[in-house]
């Protein structure tokens, strides 16, 4: 696990995946249930973002993950929604369906309930997918509040992207 977000500004990150993404003449698309939308809120907080956000889907319900993303309902149920296992079926979904170049997914506890000893407040999975590359996921387990967590897995997500993005060049 991973126990600490990068310290980026929101905005800078945006405004940084959105240069290299134009720059690759890509688009990017995201399933988010944790951070409620705020991967794509900040994503499309940058001007001319039209170019390169494709689309946002928030699969908060596990319903919904199965519906709009393809989540096999065995993994919910074997793993929980909070998984590696689930975090990569959300980007893979997303990724097939959007027709996207690359993918964001998060799933995690953001508090202040939910929370077990398995899968402590704070433990998030985010999940990363570039179209020609197997996907990946990393679990983090961020401390604060509800906003901070989810702050949190928005900052890790986008700097985590950025990472990629570079290494493919």
């Amino acid at each position: 696990m991973t126990s600490h977000a990068p310290r980026s500004d929101l905005k800078d990150l945006g405004q940084q995946l959105g240069l290299m993404l134009r720059a690759r003449n890509s688009v990017i698309a995201t399933a988010e249930s944790c951070t409620g939308g705020w991967v794509a809120q900040t994503i499309t907080s940058v001007s001319g973002s039209s170019d390169w956000f494709n689309c946002g889907l928030v699969t908060y319900s596990n319903d919904s993950k199965v519906a709009l993303l393809g989540v096999e309902e065995e993994l919910l149920a074997r793993h929980g929604a909070v998984s590696e296992q689930v975090a990569l079926a959300m980007v893979d979904g997303v990724l097939a369906r959007s027709g996207a170049d690359c993918a964001i997914a998060t799933t995690g506890i953001a508090g202040p309930g939910g929370g077990t000893v398995d899968k402590p407040i704070g433990t998030v999975w985010i999940g990363l997918g570039v179209r020609g590359r197997k996907s990946t996921a990393k679990c983090y387990l961020f401390s604060g509040d509800r906003e901070s967590v989810r702050h949190q897995t928005v900052q890790s997500g986008l700097a985590w992207m950025i990472e990629e993005l570079e290494e493919a060049s």
